[in-house]
């Protein structure tokens, strides 16, 4: 496979990365997940750090055991029991990190506190998820959409329904950055972030994508090749009565789907509130690709360090 050129050190967000390195990495997720022996040395002899300050399944676990299927050692740490803790800057423990580490990922709240970590050291820093982004887990979404033949579909209609969270935020930026249309079935109140719809426009200008938002959730679903949710109540913030009575007519269940196309694939970045925004008997299907869509961040993770440390 034919190497590319990197331009980035880091992982903050796909706002970062062009449509030719998101292509890149796509086209490398699918060469890592046929042929995973070729990278075990990729990270010989580099030791990487996961910095955790929110609960984790499938990002600590496909992260842990990638870094260490590309021969690397892997540490984990937890703010609470380090300096942070107990009130050393971010910028001045960037510099431990720096002197000890050869990378280090970090799942937090506030995206500010990477780019800190980012700008003060000289290793490479991953976004494993902040309340503004989750980029890792939009690789995976591409690679799965990509591995299912729907991804550069012509006409493909992916709908996002629910909740406009850091997901939502980092699939607009994936799908515009590639050109494809994205709908939105979400409550006025909850639409996605003015401030990033506008940053949006240049690029969407550029590779000529639509982004629709619809807030009558059977008429965003109508004739859906893909439907996607993700909680609705996300870790950090607190439980809103209000903000479930007001999603309830987003739920993924049958009657919602039965507007969609027959082979509607289902989609959830997990863990799943079963009963709540998606039903069991969706999530259990035959249209379900979720487990696979999990499964698939351990590849594009791999992929993602080949990429930064090749």
């Amino acid at each position: 496979m034919e190497k590319m050129k990197k331009n980035k050190k880091d992982f903050l967000t796909l706002l970062d990365y062009s449509n030719e390195e998101i292509n890149y990495l796509i086209k490398l997720t699918e060469d890592v997940k046929k042929n995973g022996d070729k990278y075990c040395k990729i990270l010989k002899n580099k030791n990487i750090a996961l910095l955790f300050d929110k609960p984790s399944t499938r990002t600590r676990i496909s992260f842990e055991v990638g870094i260490n299927q590309l021969g690397g050692k892997c540490l984990v740490l937890d703010s609470k029991t380090m300096q942070i803790g107990r009130g050393e800057t971010y910028s001045d423990t960037a510099k431990i990190f720096n002197s000890y580490l050869d990378g280090v990922i970090i799942r937090t709240f506030k995206q500010e506190s990477i780019e800190t970590i980012a700008a003060n050291c000289d290793i490479p820093v991953i976004n494993a998820l902040t309340d503004k982004y989750h980029p890792c887990q939009i690789l995976s979404d591409l690679f799965t959409l990509y591995e299912n033949d729907l991804l550069f579909k012509e006409g493909m209609k992916f709908v996002y329904m629910g909740d406009s969270n850091n997901v939502l935020s980092s699939l607009l930026i994936g799908f515009t950055k590639l050109g494809i249309d994205i709908t939105v079935g979400c409550p006025q109140k909850y639409e996605p972030d003015k401030e990033l719809m506008d940053s949006l426009k240049a690029i969407s200008k550029k590779s000529g994508n639509k982004i629709k938002i619809i807030n009558d959730p059977i008429l965003a679903a109508k004739d859906a090749d893909v439907i996607y949710t993700d909680v609705w109540v996300s870790m950090g913030d607190e439980e809103s009565t209000q903000k479930t009575y007001d999603l309830k007519p987003y739920q993924i269940n049958k009657n919602l789907i039965s507007s969609a196309k027959k082979d509607v694939k289902i989609m959830h970045c997990l863990p799943a509130h079963r009963e709540l925004e998606i039903t069991s008997e969706v999530l259990d299907s035959q249209n379900s690709i979720v487990w696979v869509q999990a499964e698939n961040r351990l590849y594009t993770q791999k992929a993602l360090l080949t990429f930064l440390y090749s």
